[in-house]
């Protein structure tokens, strides 16, 4: 059985997509998930990138998309009143509580149904009542453990989430569920083809604006 290690940020809806979709894409497969809930905005510091909300025109797009496909896999969502948002309080709420399924799916539908303030301290108290974490979420431990976790997404070659790591594969985006199914049932192209696919040599780098 292989185990898939499952990168995300509550703030991504990508992420909350892939949650979802999950059991359906690979049905009928074997296999386990360990959830490692990451800090999106540290990814995106670490190689100099902004996220696509916080790019104009691209904001746009990516909630007009983001939604459309919702309704095209029969996902509810709705987005919260405001976006991006500060997900620090979540992250450590899940590793507060030890990030399983049930954990991950109180806070991704936290963010992405209702359309409320997902940051809302009210709202956040409530959620960690109910989820009645083990851990403090605002205990030095569970701040480091966030801290880790994503220097070690960082060393693992992650740029983003959702990413899905199988043995020494990396799966990133919602939209590369199809292909993960395809590795997990063996499809042959990956033995021949997914090194050759990244060959190419880089010949022209742009510099960013000092």
């Amino acid at each position: 059985m292989k185990r898939i290690t499952f990168w995300l940020d509550f703030i991504s809806p990508y992420a909350y997509l892939a949650f979802e979709h999950l059991p359906h894409a690979l049905q009928d497969l074997g296999y386990e998930v360990e959830y490692r809930p990451v800090l999106f905005a540290g990814l995106l510091k670490h190689h100099g990138q902004l996220g696509p909300a916080e790019i104009p025109g691209k904001r746009e797009w990516t909630y007009r998309q983001v939604l459309w496909q919702a309704q095209a896999h029969g996902i509810p969502m709705q987005m919260p009143s405001a976006h991006p948002f500060n997900p620090l309080g979540l992250l450590r709420l899940a590793l507060a509580c030890g990030p399983n399924r049930y954990v991950c799916e109180a806070l991704f539908r936290h963010v992405w149904r209702g359309g409320a303030d997902a940051a809302d301290p009210a709202r956040l108290e409530a959620l960690r009542q109910q989820l009645a974490p083990k851990r403090d979420p605002a205990s030095d431990e569970v701040k480091g453990a966030l801290k880790q976790a994503t220097e070690d997404a960082i060393a693992a070659g992650l740029f983003g989430v959702p990413t899905f790591a199988v043995d020494d594969k990396l799966f990133w985006g919602f939209d590369a569920l199809p292909m993960l199914r395809g590795y997990l049932q063996g499809d042959e192209w990956f033995q021949h083809a997914w090194n050759a696919a990244a060959a190419p040599a880089m010949t022209a780098v742009r510099r960013a604006r000092g």
